[in-house]
C-alpha cells in the first residue's frame, strides 16, 4: 500500500480551478520529485496535502486514511511536514529556536526532540555552527537548510519540500538534494517540488506537471529516459 495516494484531485482558488483531477501515488521510503514550470500547480498540490487548501473534489489518502478533512496541525501530528517555498524562517529568532519551533507537536516528548535535533545537525553541520545566530542573518543556502531542518524536527513520515533549489547556486542546491536523499535513506518519504531538473538524479519517482495536470510519470530507471527531459524542456 502506498504511503500517499492522490485520486482525481481537483483544487482551486475560489472559482478558479488549478488542479484538474490529478492521480499519483508515493510509496513509503521514496524520494518523489514533482517537476514543472512556474504556475503548473505544484505548490497547490503540496498545499492541499498539507491541509492549507481544501480540495473541491477527489481524495488524499495518507497511510490508508482519508485526509480530505483535517486541519494543517492535525496533519503535522499525523506525520506530514511541509517546508514551504521561500523558506519562511523566523528572522529574529536564532537557528536553535527556529528548529525547536519545528518540534512543537513533539514538545511533550523531549527524547524525540533531542533525537530529531541530532539528526538535523548531522544532515546540516552548518546549522550547528550557526546555532546562536539570528536566522535573518544567514545566507540563502543556510536559510534553506534551516527551513528543511525545521520541518524534519516534527519527525515526519512524509516530508514535502517546495522549491528547495530556488535562488541557490548549483553547488548549494546539490548540497540540499544530497541531504534530502540522506533523510529518505533514514526512513522518511520525501516529496520535492522543483523547477530544476537537476533534482531528478536523486529521485525514485518523477511526476511532470503542466497547467494543473500530470503529463508524465516515471519510476526508477525510467527517470533517466530522455523522453522525460524532452517533455519538460519542450524539445
Amino acid at each position: 500500500m502506498a504511503l500517499l495516494e492522490i485520486k482525481d484531485l481537483v483544487v482551486g482558488y475560489g472559482r478558479f480551478p488549478v488542479l484538474h483531477g490529478i492521480d499519483f501515488v508515493v510509496e513509503e521510503g521514496e524520494v518523489c520529485v514533482l517537476l514543472g514550470l512556474n504556475g503548473a500547480g505544484k505548490t497547490t498540490t503540496v498545499s492541499a496535502i498539507a491541509g492549507l487548501l481544501k480540495a473541491t473534489s477527489g481524495s488524499i489518502t495518507f497511510d490508508g486514511k482519508a485526509l480530505t478533512r483535517g486541519s494543517p496541525s492535525t496533519r503535522v501530528k499525523s506525520g506530514i511536514a511541509l517546508c514551504p517555498e521561500g523558506r519562511r524562517v523566523f528572522p529574529r529568532l536564532s537557528v536553535a529556536q527556529n528548529l525547536r519551533l519545528g518540534a512543537w507537536s513533539k514538545r511533550r516528548r523531549p527524547k524525540v526532540v533531542r533525537h530529531q535535533m541530532e539528526l538535523v545537525l548531522d544532515y546540516f553541520p552548518r546549522l550547528e555552527e550557526r546555532a546562536d545566530q539570528m536566522a535573518g542573518t544567514l545566507s540563502g543556502g543556510e536559510q534553506q537548510m534551516l527551513a528543511v531542518g525545521r520541518a524534519v524536527m516534527s519527525e515526519p513520515r512524509l516530508l514535502m519540500i517546495d522549491e528547495a533549489s530556488m535562488g541557490l547556486s548549483p553547488t548549494l542546491a546539490r548540497t540540499v538534494w544530497e541531504a534530502t536523499a540522506r533523510i529518505a535513506s533514514n526512513g522518511t518519504t520525501v516529496l520535492m517540488v522543483e523547477q530544476n531538473a537537476g533534482a531528478l538524479p536523486f529521485a525514485d519517482r518523477a511526476l511532470l506537471m503542466e497547467k494543473g495536470t500530470l503529463i508524465h510519470q516515471a519510476v526508477g530507471d525510467e527517470i533517466r529516459d530522455v523522453n522525460l527531459r524532452d517533455a519538460y524542456l519542450g524539445v
